[in-house]
């Protein structure tokens, strides 16, 4: 453990850039379990960190969520 504290001690940068790589994954994970009404499924992805690896699984293959933006519109 305190050779990869060191890591992160002379990298920050690279420690904030998980972060923020992963802290929109775990929310749209969380969230699409809330609304799915899946509690096990919830605290596991509350509880496991896994640098965005299960909250992307969940969202795209447990959870099958598509992005409505990602569609092309049809012109009226």
């Amino acid at each position: 453990m305190d050779s990869l504290e060191q890591f992160f001690t002379q990298y920050p940068w690279l420690f904030l850039l998980l972060q923020l790589w992963s802290i929109p994954w775990k929310g749209l994970a969380l969230w699409t379990a809330a609304r799915r009404e899946e509690k096990i499924w919830f605290v596991l992805l509350l509880l496991v960190q896994t640098i965005g690896i299960l909250d992307i699984i969940y969202i795209f293959l447990i959870a099958k969520h598509k992005f409505g933006f990602l569609k092309s519109r049809k012109s009226s």
